[in-house]
């Protein structure tokens, strides 16, 4: 424990908001049948308003988001942790289009429209987001509720 007084509001939606800019990674959760409950890290590139990310179509992530949608992201260390449940949307890499197509690849460093198997393109949308650091942040943690940032 750092013994450091909790952020307040404006302090933590500057720091979440820094997070999301400046990682690459996160770790997403997603349930389906029959593939049940998985958790991967993904690399990600975020446009201000969702997370796009890219998985293999016939992967057990890929087919629970094709199947439900629902997702849970993870950023940042267990001390400094920022949680998103948000909505995903198949996007085909016909539909990306050139422009976020090369900026995921120069963001992440991989470039899913270059290989064999067929990549799928998901956008998630955020429609919660916490994020707190030790346990007396906890209270205060909501900084997203319905997709609308607080504050």
């Amino acid at each position: 424990m750092t013994g450091a007084p909790p952020r307040g509001l404006e302090e933590r939606l500057r720091d979440t908001r820094a997070r999301l800019e400046s990682d690459v990674d996160l770790w997403i959760a997603t349930s389906g049948s029959p593939g049940g409950p998985y958790l991967i890290p993904l690399s990600y590139l975020w446009d201000g308003t969702a997370f796009l990310i890219s998985t293999p179509r016939a992967s057990i992530t890929g087919r629970n988001l094709l199947a439900d949608g629902r997702a849970r992201l993870s950023l940042g260390p267990t001390r400094d942790v920022v949680i998103v449940d948000g909505t995903a949307e198949p996007v085909d890499v016909a539909g990306l289009g050139p422009e976020a197509g090369d900026a995921f690849a120069a963001r992440t460093g991989f470039d899913p429209r270059e290989l064999d198997q067929p990549y799928q393109y998901f956008l998630i949308r955020p429609r919660r987001i916490h994020a707190w650091r030790e346990a007396n942040e906890l209270q205060g943690r909501d900084l997203m509720r319905d997709g609308h940032w607080l504050g």
